[in-house]
């Protein structure tokens, strides 16, 4: 297993070159949805992930596959670009180009990513609610939400913007009144 360093190392120049192509063709948007599409596929379908990371598995059969998944629809730059990436050898990194393209065009828009982790899927409101407490604190032009259901958490929220934490968590209310119970 490569490191995460490595693997941002070997990634970060692949996912500036997309993005460079994207804007180009100004195409950045549709790229990052393209990407948010492969991304959630990738981490719903282990296969898929294996068959792509297995190195015994011939570049021309992962270049079917990606024509395959990406269809007609897609832009012939990105196809071509995620072709080159399987002739580089490097198409094992695919998850981690296409999260820090995202990275960049987040970084290109002013646009924050907030993960929020709760303990039942959140409402439409919940989540505006959400946003423009994000955007109150970080003081980004755009909210973009990754949201996670955790059934331990018992109710609330937990919010990560970067490297801030917002724990409005129950499970996290009780670990710190347990904290001052036991300090005191």
């Amino acid at each position: 297993m490569t490191s995460k360093v490595a693997t941002a190392e070997v990634a970060q120049p692949y996912a500036q070159a997309l993005l460079s192509i994207a804007q180009s063709k100004n195409l950045a948007e549709e790229f990052g949805e393209d990407a948010r599409t492969l991304l959630n596929l990738l981490s719903e379908n282990k296969q898929l992930q294996n068959f792509i990371a297995n190195p015994f598995i011939q570049s021309e059969d992962k270049k079917s596959i990606i024509r395959q998944i990406l269809g007609e629809s897609a832009s012939p730059y990105l196809r071509n670009f995620l072709l080159l990436v399987v002739d580089k050898r490097r198409i094992i990194f695919l998850e981690s180009i296409l999260q820090q393209y995202l990275a960049l065009l987040r970084q290109l828009n002013q646009t924050v990513l907030a993960e929020v982790t709760s303990a039942v899927p959140l409402t439409e409101a919940q989540q505006q609610l959400v946003t423009e407490k994000v955007l109150a604190i970080s003081k980004a032009r755009q909210v973009e939400l990754e949201t996670k259901v955790d059934r331990e958490l018992i109710g609330g929220v937990i919010i990560k913007v970067g490297s801030q934490v917002i724990d409005a968590s129950l499970r996290g209310q009780l670990r710190r009144l347990s904290l001052r119970l036991t300090s005191g």
